[in-house]
């Protein structure tokens, strides 16, 4: 004597198999969702300033080339960011220091620097991705971001990757 649990039925369990063009849709789906996620990962600021450079040859004048740094991406913990108050306000750099730290940066003890109108952020060659990103986030304008170069904003400050001079218009 058999039961109907005891025999085999077409329509029961969960073995479905999608036919192949449907599996192939799937796989083009996700392979397509994986590559949007890994561009919109990727920051749009994203951009570099031509260096120019000029060299005098021997045998004749100067050729001028223009190069494009490459921009150095780590996390924000790998960006070392140096805060410097360039106001009256007392324990300013402090605050502004600690906020970055929360947002992710790795900030530097925070110091004094020379008497500014307007905050100034500096970076060193291939960070002006985090420059522009820190000035966001101090709600100063874009112009504010000007490249480190040779120039020492505070002492000690020659192997940060950012410097932050601040004004009264940081927050």
């Amino acid at each position: 004597m058999s039961t109907s649990s005891d025999q085999p039925s077409g329509t029961a369990g969960s073995h479905f198999q999608p036919s192949l063009p449907v599996v192939l849709v799937i796989l083009l789906l996700f392979v397509a969702t994986a590559f949007v996620v890994e561009r919109s990962s990727s920051p749009t600021h994203s951009t570099t300033s031509p260096v120019t450079s000029t060299t005098t040859t021997p045998s004749g004048p100067g050729v001028t080339t223009t190069t494009t740094p490459k921009e150095i991406r780590v996390p924000r913990s790998q960006v070392s960011v140096q805060v410097a108050n360039g106001t009256t306000k007392k324990g300013f750099a402090k605050t502004i220091t600690q906020q970055l730290q929360t947002l992710g940066w790795n900030t530097l003890s925070a110091i004094n620097g020379p008497n500014e109108t307007a905050t100034i952020v500096y970076y060193k060659t291939g960070f002006k991705w985090a420059a522009v990103d820190v000035a966001a986030q101090l709600r100063v304008p874009a112009r504010s971001v000007h490249a480190l170069g040779a120039l020492q904003p505070v002492p000690g400050s020659s192997g940060d990757d950012l410097v932050v001079v601040l004004g009264p218009n940081a927050h």
